[in-house]
């Protein structure tokens, strides 16, 4: 089984993907986790605006940050474990991650650390439960 975790360096994320860890961990034949980090496209002209190399290096400390919680967290773990960075909308790199990498499970926390913070579930876990065929678990 191959289960995809998204971070964003949220408590919530870490919770998830510990939780991953302990499904993957529970199988008969050991599963595989894929962490994504998905980070917002700039907006149009931005990019233009700073130069490709600034908006790598700034898309580079973004995914640094978000996926360094996980790290730590998975730093004992035996399951195999892989990294997929995304810049994109964030449920939309979501949903690609999980098409492209062929997950049988995504597990994600409830909301994360966006700007808005608070709601019950996250409009981001909203539009993946919609827009996937694959099994959602939702970590709070």
């Amino acid at each position: 089984m191959k289960i995809l975790v998204p971070v964003d360096g949220s408590e919530t994320s870490t919770r998830a993907l510990k939780h991953a860890l302990g499904l993957a961990k529970s199988l008969t034949k050991p599963g595989k986790v894929v962490v994504v980090a998905v980070d917002d496209a700039l907006f149009p002209g931005v990019e233009r605006k700073i130069g490709a190399e600034a908006a790598r290096s700034l898309h580079a400390e973004n995914f640094e940050r978000m996926f360094a919680p996980a790290k730590k967290a998975l730093a004992r773990s035996k399951v195999e474990v892989s990294f997929v960075e995304r810049v994109d909308g964030i449920a939309e790199g979501i949903l690609d991650a999980a098409a492209r990498q062929k997950v049988d499970l995504i597990v994600m926390g409830s909301r994360g650390s966006g700007a808005i913070k608070g709601t019950l579930l996250g409009s981001v876990s909203m539009k993946v439960l919609a827009g996937t065929p694959v099994p959602v678990t939702i970590v709070h």
